[in-house]
């Protein structure tokens, strides 16, 4: 089996590729990745050798690169992990969460007819609904939730998923779409809530809430994500779309206490600052379809996966610290200045 992996230089990707690795041996496995100031080859760095893995730098817009890709490696699936995603940054340019996150879907699903393949499976994200009322517990997304966008990177998320549906009704594309919650664990890119409060505290520097940090999230371990996605784009039904959540739901100022607890720093280095505009207040996944259909539940519960992502920032520093300084951008040239 050969698989094509979008964005597999990133936080999900790149954790999504060891874990296949591992659980299909056989399989073989080529990387594609733009390299954006979120993509981080040194991640990578673990497999690169490998006999079965394979790193391609491109962009999944460029239509050029991604048909020689598919002309060569004739994949049997592609799973799209290629995305803009921070929502800060899509507020601020939203022209490039479009190109990336519909285009690029785009021209990937029209190599996957050219070629022809098995399986395209789009990863989505539990932004697409909205958001929750705090005073709603019992209230969750489901995959019959109406999409209810608050942002741009949520709205070209949005986008993407119609247009991977639209694909499979008119075309015939084998395709699936999961919508997760937000994930944590090791590699996360250190502009994201919990490794940036890691790195922040181990630096003593201010610890940023947005608003009160009453805004809540369904947290989920990325090797629990990982476990799911690989179910889907082999047991999954073409044509259907999955929630993968952790019934794990924490408020952010909660986390950002915990983790200055785990590292022994003071709440005082905590500062608020303006709330995010339109801050959604809480995200909560029902995952019960893909627990009936394919057995699916998360395995990590929030108090054992923080800990485990917690010493993997503690016990891999120069990763994070090469993120922070700029280093790790010059890891490609290094890496293929002699091949």
């Amino acid at each position: 089996m050969t698989v094509i992996v979008t964005g597999g230089a990133g936080f999900i990707g790149s954790n999504f590729i060891f874990y296949i690795l591992k659980k299909h041996p056989d399989y073989r496995i080529i990387c594609l990745d733009k390299l954006t100031y979120a993509g981080n080859l040194s991640t990578l760095k673990y497999v690169m050798d490998l006999p079965n893995f394979r790193f391609v730098k491109a962009d999944i817009c460029d239509r050029e690169a991604v048909d020689k890709l598919f002309g060569e490696e004739k994949p049997d699936m592609v799973v799209n992990f290629a995305a803009e995603s921070h929502v800060d940054r899509s507020i601020e340019d939203p022209e490039v969460f479009l190109r990336t996150n519909v285009i690029g879907t785009s021209v990937l699903m029209d190599a996957c007819r050219k070629y022809g393949i098995i399986r395209y499976h789009q990863v989505s994200t539990d932004e697409v609904y909205g958001d929750l009322l705090l005073d709603r517990p019992e209230m969750f997304f489901t995959e019959t939730t109406p999409i209810h966008t608050s942002s741009p990177y949520s709205a070209s998320k949005a986008s993407a998923d119609l247009l991977v549906l639209a694909y499979h009704r008119t075309y015939g594309l084998p395709v699936t779409i999961s919508r997760c919650s937000n994930n944590y664990g090791p590699y996360h890119f250190p502009e994201k809530l919990i490794p940036l409060m890691i790195a922040n505290a181990l630096n003593d520097k201010p610890l940023p809430v947005y608003g009160k940090g009453e805004n809540v999230r369904d947290w989920l371990y990325v090797e629990d994500h990982c476990k799911a996605i690989d179910l889907i784009i082999h047991k999954g039904t073409v044509g259907e779309v999955y929630n993968i959540g952790g019934h794990n739901e924490m408020r952010n100022i909660d986390i950002v206490k915990l983790i200055c607890r785990e590292l022994n720093k003071p709440e005082s280095l905590i500062t608020y600052v303006t709330d995010r505009k339109g801050h959604d207040m809480r995200y909560a996944i029902d995952p019960t379809k893909i627990h009936n259909e394919l057995g699916w539940l998360p395995e990590t519960k929030f108090a054992d996966g923080i800990k485990k992502t917690i010493d993997w920032y503690l016990n891999n520093r120069d990763w994070w610290e090469e993120i922070i300084n700029g280093e790790y951008r010059n890891y490609y040239e290094k890496m293929y200045a002699n091949r």
